[in-house]
């Protein structure tokens, strides 16, 4: 069973990587403002899906590997550190273009927009770090099965980033009028994103060389 402070970090990851963006959020934004709400929410569910393979994969790949490899679990640590880090340098220099500055797409149908969404996810870079470096640095083994801890932590992930998107979703179009007219929340939605990142980076970097039983 994962701890509190295990679930709420990895809630916190999440948070600043679905606020972060990206592949996801750039597809997601896209869709809702050229053809509606009910279109992002299709590409949303896709998306979904897409964390549930890497979830089933990442977990019970990792599993086998750390009982082989035990060292690899803090080099990890280590790789996540440095990514949150990256990303935060990202996210906080200047010249960034915001994700709800998005160009028209033709419309599709929903079953078209399904698979859209899954296939942008699937090969998200963000995602795949993110089950491969960065949930596995909240796992504690002498808290019971290491595979049970990265499901649960997976599913707190998941219901984060979906409530995240969602809420993007059906915000988007707002959002994106009140950006054009009100440009400077741009720079404090990056500062407090890059910012999160930033610290929840060093948090992993000084508990990156701590035994696997320790995080």
């Amino acid at each position: 069973m994962i701890s509190l402070t295990a679930a709420l970090g990895i809630a916190l990851v999440e948070l600043g990587l679905a606020l972060t963006p990206g592949p996801n959020m750039m597809y997601l934004v896209s869709r809702s403002i050229s053809q509606g709400w009910r279109a992002g929410m299709m590409s949303l569910s896709g998306t979904a899906v897409g964390f549930v393979v890497y979830l089933v994969l990442a977990n019970l790949g990792l599993a086998a590997v750390f009982l082989v490899v035990p060292w690899l679990f803090i080099a990890l640590k280590v790789a996540g550190a440095v990514y949150l880090l990256w990303l935060a340098y990202q996210v906080l220099r200047p010249g960034g273009r915001s994700p709800f500055e998005t160009s028209t797409l033709r419309r599709d149908s929903f079953g078209t927009l399904f698979r859209m969404g899954l296939v942008t996810n699937l090969l998200n870079p963000k995602v795949a770090i993110l089950y491969l470096a960065l949930i596995p640095q909240f796992i504690d083994p002498a808290r019971g099965s290491v595979v049970a801890q990265g499901f649960q932590l997976g599913a707190v992930q998941i219901v984060v980033g979906v409530l995240v998107n969602g809420a993007i979703i059906l915000l988007a179009g707002s959002i994106a009028i009140f950006l054009q007219r009100t440009p400077r929340w741009i720079r404090w939605q990056r500062r407090v994103t890059g910012t999160l990142l930033g610290a929840i980076g060093v948090k992993v970097a000084i508990d990156a060389p701590a035994p696997a039983g320790a995080s």
